[in-house]
């Protein structure tokens, strides 16, 4: 018998063909381990024999930051493993007997799943399930700015945009201060604060000053490994923590609630090793009326559509991070756009047949030869 979320093809697999990129970001996302003005991914390109095709998005970095993966890692594991284990096969089966490498997973997943959809005549959000949402309640994220003025005034701006929930990224001698100085002159947003596992229990102390900010929550404060000591820190906090960086699969998740490591769970496709076990954390969220939403990697908007088509999914409750294009990059890979709602901090969830965006050819080219101009430190991020 087959799991809940398994998919399977009407037509074989023909072809997958890997498009390596490198793209300006518009302006560097600067976190507690640092942030690149350039951002690499690796677009998955997969055709269906009936002649539909789909596109996923690698978001392995430059060097093992965020995640021990990086671009290189990737492009071994999908050209040596992943592409020739499921060329001519109807389903994705095969990675199964992989270990690790969950983002080069899911862009194969995704490509996948999106030529399907195509193949379907349908939007790949109905493939992932019921009862989805036209659109997706979205906020931004900002990162480690010069100066608590200059932090102030991306907010101003951010919000003058329409973006109803700031998350800022903070690290050890950029927090509470800056916090409180944001708190200050915006009483009311919905806020939120975002460590990348830059401390330890011993910052406890500092824990509890940030309880006195109203924060919606404190996403991933200690190690990106750990459940454990996120378990003693949370009983000592009024704020709930969300994790992220944590939760690898939906098992993850159900420890770290049913321990009180956290009350809020960030989704991040990626990270989880893709569409299935997204599905598998959504429902288990859904099902345990466990707060639920959808991080971001920095995506074109190829990589933004399956973001949204899961952000909008019935057990998506918080506003993901899922920005508009323009936040991101000038111009996009692909040839649509996403912009916000200001009414309601929405992005509509594309509703073509399929990924809903198409990629353009020149931009392609364009980040490909970006790419393939690097020489080998940059490539390893050690520029």
């Amino acid at each position: 018998m087959h799991e809940p979320y398994h998919l399977i093809s009407d037509q074989p697999i023909e072809q997958i063909t890997l498009h390596p990129i490198a793209m300006p970001l518009v302006e560097v996302l600067t976190t507690s381990f640092g942030g690149d003005a350039l951002r690499p991914a690796i677009l998955v390109e997969l055709r269906l024999a009936g002649g539909a095709t789909g596109w996923g998005e690698c978001v392995a970095g430059w060097s093992p930051g965020y995640s021990y993966e990086t671009i290189g890692t990737a492009m071994h594991a999908l050209s040596d493993f992943f592409i020739p284990t499921a060329l001519g096969k109807t389903h994705l089966d095969g990675l199964h007997r992989f270990r690790g490498h969950p983002m080069a997973k899911l862009a194969m997943e995704a490509a996948f799943w999106s030529a399907v959809a195509g193949a379907r005549n349908m939007p790949l959000g109905d493939l992932l399930g019921s009862g989805r949402k036209d659109r997706a309640v979205v906020g931004v994220s900002i990162g480690i700015q010069p100066s608590i003025d200059a932090t102030l005034a991306v907010i101003e701006k951010r919000l003058n945009e329409g973006y109803q929930r700031i998350k800022l990224k903070i690290k050890p001698g950029w927090d509470i201060d800056m916090l409180r100085a944001v708190r200050q002159a915006y009483p009311d947003i919905l806020l939120m604060a975002d460590a990348n596992s830059a401390y330890t229990l011993d910052d406890l102390p500092l824990f509890k000053k940030l309880d006195d900010l109203n924060l919606l929550m404190i996403e991933q404060p200690l190690g990106h490994d750990d459940i454990y000591q996120h378990g003693k820190l949370q009983p000592h906090l009024r704020t709930p923590i969300c994790l992220d960086e944590s939760i690898r699969n939906v098992d993850d998740a159900r420890l770290a609630i049913e321990t009180g490591a956290g009350r809020i769970i960030n989704l991040k496709p990626a990270r989880i090793g893709g569409i299935t076990e997204s599905l598998k954390l959504h429902a288990y969220c859904h099902e345990a009326g466990v707060p639920l939403w959808i991080g971001g990697m920095l995506e074109t908007g190829l990589g933004r559509a399956v973001n949204l088509a899961m952000a909008s999914l019935p057990g998506v409750t918080m506003p993901s991070d899922i920005s508009a294009t323009n936040r991101y990059y000038e111009p996009d890979i692909t040839n649509e756009v996403f912009t916000l709602n200001r009414e309601d901090s929405t992005i509509t969830v594309p509703a073509g047949p399929g990924l809903g965006v198409t990629a353009n050819p020149a931009r392609l080219a364009e980040a490909e030869a970006t790419f393939a101009s690097l020489t080998k430190s940059e490539f390893m991020g050690l520029k």
